[in-house]
């Protein structure tokens, strides 16, 4: 497996929960459920994207600015999970962050998968690939268990 193909599975759990979340409504405890998941995964996600893609990316002229782009657009989704986390479940405006989420992370992940993957793709060493590969999913295992 190569760490583009890691990177997607999560990517999609991702848009499966996002799309979950912004189907609850007020304060239940199914919108807390999806919100802890939401939050824990893209945390989770961007601490080992960062070191297992992002870092190498930023050693290699050709993908040092995609990757700079894509570590600020990660800051991006913090300051909105920070909002969210201050703003009352049963408050009208949590939706439209949530929502606000949602766009955000699926427009960082369609980027990621159409344009820094096939740019990184060029850069990397084919048994980087799937070194990095390892690095990502021990990294999450590790986040997960925290």
């Amino acid at each position: 497996m190569t760490i583009f193909e890691a990177l997607r599975k999560d990517h999609d759990i991702q848009r499966d929960l996002l799309a979950q979340l912004v189907e609850t409504h007020g304060d239940s405890e199914e919108r807390d459920s999806l919100y802890q998941q939401v939050r824990a995964e893209l945390q989770y996600h961007a601490a080992a994207e960062e070191r297992a893609l992002y870092i190498p990316m930023m050693s290699i002229d050709l993908t040092q600015e995609k990757a700079r782009h894509s570590v600020a657009e990660h800051h991006e989704i913090d300051e909105l999970i920070e909002l969210l986390d201050e703003t009352e479940y049963s408050a009208t405006h949590w939706l439209t962050h949530a929502k606000q989420l949602q766009e955000l992370v699926t427009h960082h992940l369609d980027e990621e998968e159409q344009e820094v993957f096939q740019l990184a793709g060029r850069g990397l060493q084919e048994k980087q690939k799937t070194s990095l590969a390892g690095e990502y999913q021990e990294e999450m295992k590790r986040q997960r268990s925290l």
